[in-house]
């Protein structure tokens, strides 16, 4: 029999209701030169990425596997949301407990959504209750980027990231005057999206540069849950209402120096279906998510950059039932982070930093202490001719458990300008979260951190005509599992007791086929729960996404394919899928467009969680307009 809670840890109940629901540094990468000045694939192979070392580097030089969207490629995308878009890089699979903001996973390389860090512009979004944070509560229109590392780089960040880590960036304003934008769309379900930007520079010579971006989606959304499984819960259409905020602004205070703030805040109503109610029931959830940041960059010396970020992170959730509030989460991550980056010569270069953090939970569920975490970091990136090396490693001082290290060691070598072998090895943990200590009767305030060990190899090959592709041989043990066991009654309480491993063959590419661009990524997994001897939950032994689009004239026209093999979900099989999606977008003139698309082409009847709805076909249109 499975606990409620142990449930709990993947999303499919929230307090007891089955359907409710970086660190900051600055993304500086034009000052980043090209790693190999003589090859010509690294010189030109977009884009430089920040969150695989903390520092500017080319993609195709990332030892982890690193997937990047960049606002190109937002736009195409026919997710309206961050979680739907991360689902289409390689290693990742979600869960959705029905339509757009309801509780949803994220799973990387099978680590749960407690295992895998989520940050907004390098600030904690998680919730110090569930561990987890919410990007389905997070729009695409107020995001510029996107990266995705896939793989346990604790050594970086600390708790959390022993799957990966997801970073997204608002969007920045460039050096240029203003520019508006807006774009309105509607479709299926009576889906209505606003939104609406300006960005640029606030002088003629661009030392003030800012960005501004607001949306709000509604939409009627359908039945969450399966009315024949769950007979109890309200057969009504569970809608979806979301309003959003980003804006940024940076200002060069000198050659050397520059500071700046950061903003995004999302606010979601989502109706949900609570099977274990009345079929009267009405349920309602009220999400935020926001990120705010106060950052400074200096450079001391021409070897030595500094960075120092102010930031809070919150989630927020309060569940209401009939019009009455029932239950009020509100987390808050406040972090004070000063990292330095020493240039020894062009081949060699250190990191070092020290982060301080301060984790809150106000809830009328249970008390919990305040969480103080104290950490100090330092890495490595070297050049030895053909050969590279990484090497990280970070303390975790916390108030409540003590304290945990994390380690990494990479290796690459480049065999000549386009093909290249590396492997990697490193070490991590997971704090418990709030509601494993202190949930009432379940809650255990002696449990220890889970732990875990990855070790991976893999061969690349990267050129200007193909793009980079990738394969990927991982493993991942797991010891020290927070599981909810029985206490010989009724109740089920946190234990260190689980084991697990993960391990498989993942493949990637991003590139093009002639003017074609071209991503995709398939996975070949073993997750299973060695202390029962079973599957993971809702991690499927292979799936595989593929996307394509390309520019005809004044055309943009592309597709999706996502796949997945069958999941077990606790009692339950979940089905295999396949699903299609298209769309295609016509500039009308130099500023005006329309875009059109249409998901689950094939009208697929299928189940991301059990017993819960997911979308059938539906279209959308939406007219745009940007400067010319």
């Amino acid at each position: 029999m499975v606990s409620p809670l142990a449930a709990l840890r993947d999303g499919r109940y929230r307090h007891g209701a089955l359907a409710a629901a970086v660190i900051s540094f600055p993304l500086f990468v034009h000052a980043v030169p090209a790693a190999h000045a003589a090859d010509d694939a690294s010189q030109t192979l977009a884009p430089v990425v920040v969150t695989a070392t903390r520092a500017p580097q080319p993609l195709a030089d990332s030892i982890a596997q690193t997937s990047v969207f960049d606002e190109q490629d937002i736009a195409d995308a026919n997710a309206d949301d961050a979680l739907g878009l991360v689902a289409l890089a390689p290693g990742v699979q979600i869960t959705r407990n029905g339509g757009p903001g309801a509780n949803s996973g994220l799973y990387i390389r099978g680590a749960a959504s407690s295992q895998s860090l989520v940050l907004i512009d390098g600030v904690r979004v998680e919730s110090a209750s569930l561990g987890a944070a919410q990007l389905s509560q997070l729009m695409l229109d107020e995001i510029g980027r996107v990266e995705v590392v896939n793989g346990n780089v604790s050594a970086l960040y600390g708790s959390n990231a022993i799957g990966g880590v997801v970073q997204i960036f608002t969007k920045e304003g460039g050096a240029h005057p203003p520019r508006f934008n807006f774009e309105a769309e509607y479709g299926s379900y009576h889906t209505q999206r606003q939104s609406a930007g300006v960005n640029g520079a606030l002088d003629k010579d661009g030392r003030t540069t800012f960005s501004v971006n607001i949306s709000r989606e509604k939409t009627d959304g359908f039945t969450s849950i399966d009315p024949n499984i769950a007979p109890n819960a309200n057969p009504n259409a569970n809608g979806y209402l979301n309003e959003s905020v980003a804006a940024t602004l940076r200002h060069k205070l000198s050659d050397k120096w520059d500071a700046g703030v950061r903003f995004l805040q999302s606010n979601g109503v989502n109706s949900f279906d609570d099977a274990y109610g009345l079929p009267t029931d009405i349920n309602d959830t009220h999400d935020r998510v926001r990120s705010a940041s106060v950052f400074a960059n200096g450079r001391i010396t021409d070897d030595w950059t500094t960075h120092f970020t102010i930031a809070q992170g919150q989630d927020r959730s309060n569940i209401e039932q009939n019009g009455v509030y029932t239950s009020r989460f509100d987390s808050e991550n406040r972090q004070y982070i000063w990292q330095n980056d020493f240039r020894i010569t062009d081949a060699h270069k250190l990191l070092f930093g020290y982060e301080h953090l301060d984790q809150t939970l106000d809830s009328d569920q249970f008390d919990a202490p305040d969480r103080h975490v104290n950490s100090v970091f330092a890495g490595y990136v070297g050049r030895i001719g053909p050969s590279e090396l990484q090497a990280n490693l970070r303390h975790d001082q916390y108030s409540d458990f003590g304290g945990a290290n994390s380690y990494y060691l990479g290796y690459a070598y480049n065999f000549d300008a386009h093909w290249r072998a590396s492997a990697s090895y490193a070490a991590s943990f997971r704090a418990p979260s709030f509601d494993d200590l202190y949930y009432p009767i379940s809650g255990n305030p002696s449990i220890q951190p889970e732990r875990s060990h990855s070790v991976e190899a893999a061969l690349q090959y990267a050129s200007n005509a193909l793009g980079v592709a990738r394969v990927t041989l991982f493993q991942t043990r797991y010891s020290n599992l927070i599981d909810y066991v029985s206490d010989g009654g009724f109740y089920y309480v946190a234990q260190n007791v689980g084991r697990a491993k993960v391990q498989g063959i993942e493949g990637s590419w991003a590139g093009h086929v002639g003017a074609t661009d071209v991503r995709a990524g398939v996975t070949f997994q073993n997750p299973v729960d060695e202390t029962n001897n079973e599957d993971l939950t809702r991690r499927a032994r292979r799936f595989a996404t593929l996307t394509a689009h390309r520019t005809i004239g004044r055309w943009r026209v592309g597709g999706e394919w996502i796949m997945s093999g069958e999941r077990s979900d606790y009692d339950s099989t979940l089905s295999g899928y396949g699903i299609v999606n298209l769309s295609a977008r016509y500039d009308i003139s130099k500023s005006w467009y329309v875009t059109a698309r249409i998901d689950n082409l094939f009208d697929k009847d299928y189940e991301l969680a059990y017993s819960y709805n997911t979308p059938r076909r539906g279209a959308y249109v939406t007219l745009g307009w940007h400067p010319s």
